[in-house]
């Protein structure tokens, strides 16, 4: 068996080193030496129903759209940072954040004391009072983006605010088409369904008018792309021969933009609309200069150009506090959500006085969205980011987990691709380097299960699930890295084994 899993890995580097397996039942148990970091936090004791009574309440009584990961769904009980413990006190390394959604740590301790504080003192009021917290928080969200993106509206959700910056496109354009890229999410509300473009969101039911897709520039996945395409410690193991400050894949991919301008919309649209780094679809990011030059092709034919930070925005890339301007661009609007509130359910929209003023034509309301609880909750959140430093932990901590991970890529020949920036990361799992066929969702699977068993809990994204997703609470170590980088090697090694038990 171990000239087998020698031929499976990509040459060198097959010892299993301080790694060690639990020989018995190794097909559903596996355990690792990896040392999992300490952690003074002490969770309460579990006392709500058993575990077998919360499965019952989950089949009968919650919608069953509402998926769960896992052959066994985890029960979780408390959080504190990067840390998550279950009903039996198991404690995860959480390198999700809820999907891309607790920036600052679980139930850090500034947000929860100022979120307690508020509780006490003002819930709602309705927007048609004033508050103090909702002009300080516009005041401090608005002083961290460029001019003119000075006004901010306030909702509840990534797909509310993606929603409501389509419409305000369409109002302030008088123009109706847009144009998103394949592979994209923007939600799931029926209006944002149409800018989504990944089959497993979508329904038999009519979405996605006025709404047309174009090529997504994955220079990993798609017809071009090199080795010296993205914004990434880490780049693709493709070739090019591109000079400096050249980039032929970009010139291809703007080539397909140019195509569906020309072919699928109006001489005029309302806008277009992409994440800086796709996250849903596993961390795929373009090259470059694209979004600059396709910013340029949308404004020409009368289009806003939106950018969906709900997963970039934050400090989560590191080098910047927002995804676009890791692209040289200014938006027009910019949507916010998920790490905005570090789990609260709170979102945004913001944009230049001239665009917001279009949706003051007639009137527009919104119940909850800017309450005095949730203004409070943002701007703990902004304060956590500065005096904690996430932004520079998250480019420290991110990139050295990203060239830690190329380690992998070198030694596994199932590690198709390892990208990102900051502390968004991918991990592309394929069958072989050379074809780039993704890895079967079962192998996959069962990779993401031992991670799990392990102690350390990672997402799925991608057209076929074949990526893990490592976008953790920003407040994550090194030493942390060192521990989940040791874990995913040895679910790697066990796939090697079992498929040479095969």
């Amino acid at each position: 068996m171990a000239g087998a899993i020698g031929r499976l890995l990509s040459g060198r580097g097959r010892r299993l080193g301080s790694v060690a397996f639990k020989q018995q039942k190794w097909k559903t148990c596996v355990s690792t030496q990896a040392k999992m970091p300490p952690c003074d936090f002490v969770p309460e004791k579990y006392k709500s129903y058993s575990y077998e009574r919360m499965q019952k309440i989950r089949e009968q009584n919650i919608s069953p759209s509402l998926r769960m990961y896992y052959k066994k769904p985890l029960l979780l009980h408390q959080g504190h940072m990067q840390w998550l413990f279950d009903y039996k006190g198991q404690r995860y390394l959480d390198l999700f954040a809820g999907i891309v959604t607790v920036s600052v740590g679980h139930c850090h301790p500034k947000v929860t004391i100022a979120t307690q504080k508020q509780l006490a003192r003002l819930w709602h009021t309705t927007n048609i009072y004033m508050h103090p917290s909702i002009q300080e928080y516009a005041e401090k969200l608005t002083s961290l983006f460029p001019d003119p993106l000075k006004v901010v509206y306030l909702t509840n959700s990534g797909s509310e605010a993606n929603d409501l910056a389509m419409f305000m496109a369409r109002l302030y354009t008088r123009n109706f088409d847009f144009i998103c890229f394949r592979g994209a999410y923007h939600g799931g509300s029926p209006y944002a369904l149409g800018l989504t473009s990944i089959g497993l969101y979508k329904h038999g039911v009519a979405n996605g008018f006025g709404c047309s897709t174009t090529m997504l520039p994955d220079v990993f996945r798609g017809p071009w792309g090199g080795n010296h395409c993205r914004d990434s410690p880490v780049q693709t193991i493709r070739k090019c021969s591109c000079s400096e400050g050249v980039c032929h894949a970009n010139d291809q991919y703007i080539e397909q933009f140019k195509d569906t301008l020309n072919t699928s919309v109006p001489k005029t649209i309302a806008g277009f609309i992409a994440e800086p780094i796709q996250g849903v679809n596993g961390v795929v990011q373009y090259p470059r200069s694209f979004l600059k030059q396709a910013y340029q092709l949308v404004r020409e034919r009368g289009g806003v150009c939106i950018s969906d930070e709900v997963q970039t925005g934050f400090g989560r890339t590191g080098s910047h506090f927002w995804g676009f301007q890791t692209h040289d661009v200014v938006p027009d609007i910019v949507t916010l959500a998920k790490g905005i509130g570090n789990g609260f359910p709170m979102a945004a929209v913001v944009t230049t006085k001239e665009i917001a003023s279009s949706l003051a034509q007639n009137l527009h309301i919104n119940t909850f969205g800017g309450s005095p609880l949730a203004c409070v909750v943002g701007a703990a959140v902004l304060d956590a980011i500065e005096e904690d430093g996430l932004q520079k932990n998250s480019e420290d901590v991110g990139t050295y987990m990203l060239l830690e991970l190329a380690k992998l890529r070198r030694k596994f020949e199932i590690v198709g691709d390892v990208r990102g920036k900051g502390l968004m990361i991918g991990i592309e799992m394929v069958t072989d380097k050379d074809s780039r066929r993704p890895l079967p969702a079962e192998e996959v699977s069962q990779i993401w299960e031992d991670c799990k068993d392990m102690g350390i809990l990672i997402g799925r994204g991608g057209l076929y699930s074949q990526t893990f997703r490592i976008k953790p609470p920003m407040c994550i170590t090194k030493k942390d890295v060192d521990f989940a980088v040791e874990v995913f090697h040895t679910a790697l090694q066990r796939h090697m084994e079992r498929t040479a038990a095969k």
